[in-house]
């Protein structure tokens, strides 16, 4: 039990150090493109990073579950960044962004550093807690629950990716200026990207059930789920909405997020 827990303990330590290096280099880089909001491309990213790193510590017994969720956060994260990366080329900062600009005046740089930057880096590492305990646990076949994982996390990632492109192709369209996305997958949820973000990482923990601590692992998912339904997702963009009558609409017939039938009437 006590080695289990100081490899484990190894995991994290390359993990944390690996994260505070990435998300120190891009708020340097923030600093130089004077836009916060570069932390949305570095957020994807960073998770592959960390199993990367998890596979050079483990090199000469690397678990193939490991590379499975690597190779599955390397997907899901470079999409996201590309995704993301794309959609703000030539767009001033996100309005979030600028109001934290506003809001912390002259203290914005080291609150940029600790509040955007250090603090994505840590639920990162929350949120990374199935591949961190995979990397820790002895190299095994895979069995019934990491295929049963990747197929959920297939299921997230498609409808996350299926999400955002119609809603790129809903704004691609100057004649939908001004009007509310209420179709396709965005009939169903209001937020269908954010519910598949959720269920593939919902996959990544079934992934690794079976694994020492895999159990603790919920973390990741639970953590992510939360920041989406409570925090950084759906309630600032629903606040962004507010006072807007075709949205109030939009909302009274839609799920905020677990994609339902549309009410009718």
């Amino acid at each position: 039990m006590i080695a289990s827990m100081l490899v484990v303990a190894d995991a994290k330590f390359v993990a944390l150090g690996v994260v505070f290096v990435y998300m120190t280099a891009w708020w340097i880089a923030a600093l130089a493109w004077k836009r916060n909001d570069i932390a949305d491309v570095a957020w994807g990213l960073g998770f592959p990073a960390i199993g990367l790193a998890e596979i050079a510590f483990t090199w000469g017994r690397v678990s193939p579950l490991l590379l499975l969720l690597t190779a599955c956060t390397l997907v899901w994260g470079v999409r996201l960044a590309w995704h993301i990366g794309s959609r703000k080329r030539g767009t001033p900062e996100d309005f979030r962004y600028q109001q934290m600009r506003k809001d912390w005046g002259d203290t914005v740089v080291w609150r940029s550093y600790l509040q955007v930057f250090l603090l994505q880096g840590l639920f990162m590492l929350m949120i990374s807690s199935p591949v961190i305990v995979t990397a820790a646990a002895p190299a095994a076949p895979l069995g019934p629950f990491a295929w049963a994982g990747a197929a959920v996390w297939l299921a997230g990632i498609v409808f996350e990716a299926a999400a955002d492109a119609q809603l790129a192709a809903f704004k691609a369209d100057s004649s939908n200026r001004g009007r509310i996305m209420d179709r396709g997958l965005w009939s169903w949820s209001r937020h269908p990207n954010y519910f598949g973000e959720s269920l593939l990482w919902w996959g990544v923990w079934v992934a690794c059930i079976g694994v020492p601590w895999w159990w603790a692992a919920v973390l990741g998912p639970v953590t992510i789920t939360f920041l989406l339904v409570k925090v950084s997702g759906v309630p600032l963009l629903e606040k962004h909405y507010e006072g807007n009558a075709a949205y109030a609409e939009y909302a009274r017939r839609t799920s905020i997020f677990v994609p339902l039938p549309p009410k009718k009437g």
